[in-house]
């Protein structure tokens, strides 16, 4: 087939911005041709990466793979207006520069973050009659409203309504909507998406981030009895992170170690908070690089994964589950629903109330009575669990499943004759 991968986010951007690249690698192994349309490059810096310059368009071919770099505006930091001018600009120098690009395929997978790549989503599906598959990664207006970054008020309020009829317009014309986590169907399904359209797809990791990377410990002086729990991202009111402060703080077993890596509006209040109820275990690293992430990843002994209960929490996967578990650590999981099912399904995790330091220092205490080798074994069932369920290679197996059920629907199938007839 002749698929196409509209994202502003690809390599050689990091973190979550990799994915739509592991994608667009794994189906382009299996005989496809595959076009990708994205940005220049500039995330999580707002920089553009070394090596790039702007211009209108830029054309390059990676194996087998095409790719179509368009404008767009670099920025990403808390600015509204900043951040608004990165998505639009994108959305419009795609629909301008890029949507030639995509011309003649057979099917289109979109990631959905951020919602103004509807603007070339819809003139590929309604002109050039693709068919879509809507990635949805990120729920909008869910997500932007839990970080705080709409704000308050009526203004607010009108800004997330337009956000919700926007994504009700993607939704109905996409052939297909895949969520990332199982509780997200009914939601979705609530939000008038049909049944027969919707499609369990989860995401898979960066699987380069090994397990034997040279760790940290002896730089931070552990011994080797320690038990390092980790946990790293952002510090915000959604994760909650209080509780796992004063949660160490009623855990007396000398082994703890909490290491919090990362920064967020509550960072100042948690070291704050730390000294007030004597959590002496608890290291603040601050954000790290993200080179020596992979050495965090390995002093970690279990990582911790943490949702406040209510809001988006009980149909939300955070990435750093995926992570864990391609990393072959083990999990401690305050959430409610699909991570902290993925914790108890994988047998790599533990899991605890979210909120409830009581429920998490009993979690903490039973981490530390497993001690470090059977955690690694743990981290060893995660591995496992992660290739079966959640791996690059199954994620593009069902995307390449979802892309041929969507092709092979009579209305595309004519068309698609119709196109090739056309050269």
């Amino acid at each position: 087939m002749r698929i196409g991968l509209l994202t502003q986010w690809f390599d050689p951007e990091p973190g979550p911005a990799a994915l739509p690249g592991m994608l667009a690698r794994a189906l382009a192994e299996r005989g496809h041709e595959v076009r990708v349309l994205t940005g220049f490059p500039n995330y999580p810096t707002g920089r553009l990466a070394p090596g790039y310059r702007l211009a209108r368009r830029r054309d390059e071919v990676d194996g087998a793979t095409r790719i179509r770099r368009v404008a767009l505006y670099p920025s990403h930091d808390r600015s509204a207006l900043r951040r608004v001018a990165n998505y639009g600009s994108f959305a419009v120098s795609a629909l301008v520069s890029g949507t030639p690009a995509l011309r003649g395929l057979d099917a289109l997978w979109v990631g959905n973050s951020p919602i103004s790549v509807a603007l070339p989503m819809w003139f590929t599906r309604h002109v050039h009659r693709v068919p879509v598959l809507l990635h949805v990664l990120d729920l909008w207006p869910d997500s932007v409203v839990a970080s705080g970054f709409l704000g308050t008020g009526r203004a607010s309020r009108a800004v997330e309504r337009g956000m919700a009829a926007w994504c009700g317009a993607m939704y109905r014309s996409a052939s297909r909507v895949a969520h990332v986590a199982p509780g997200a169907a009914d939601l979705l399904a609530d939000r008038g998406v049909p049944r027969d359209k919707l499609v369990h797809i989860p995401v898979w990791a960066d699987e380069t981030v090994g397990v034997r990377a040279t760790d940290l410990r002896a730089e931070l002086g552990l011994r080797p009895d320690q038990v390092v729990l980790v946990y790293a991202g952002a510090l915000g009111e959604a994760q909650g992170l209080d509780s796992l402060v004063d949660a160490c703080a009623r855990t007396d077993d000398p082994r703890l170690v909490c290491l919090i890596a990362g920064s967020g509006t509550t960072g100042e209040r948690l070291r704050r908070r730390a000294t007030a109820v004597g959590a002496s275990n608890v290291r603040f690293l601050g954000q790290l690089p993200r080179e020596r992430m992979p050495a965090l990843m390995a002093t970690g002994d279990v990582h911790y994964v943490s949702l406040r209960p209510g809001g988006m929490s009980a149909y939300t996967m955070p990435s750093k589950v995926q992570a864990t578990l391609a990393a072959g650590r083990a999990l401690l999981v305050a959430a409610e629903g699909d991570a902290a099912a993925v914790a108890r399904d994988s047998g790599a995790g533990i899991t605890a109330r979210p909120g409830d330091p009581g429920s998490i220092a009993d979690a903490l205490r039973e981490v530390c009575d497993l001690g470090r080798e059977k955690l690694e074994l743990l981290g060893q069932a995660g591995r496992a669990h992660y290739d079966r369920m959640f791996s690059v290679a199954v994620g593009a197996d069902r995307v390449e499943r979802t892309l041929h059920e969507m092709v092979a629907e009579p209305g595309f199938r004519a068309s698609r004759r119709r196109r090739r007839a056309d050269g």
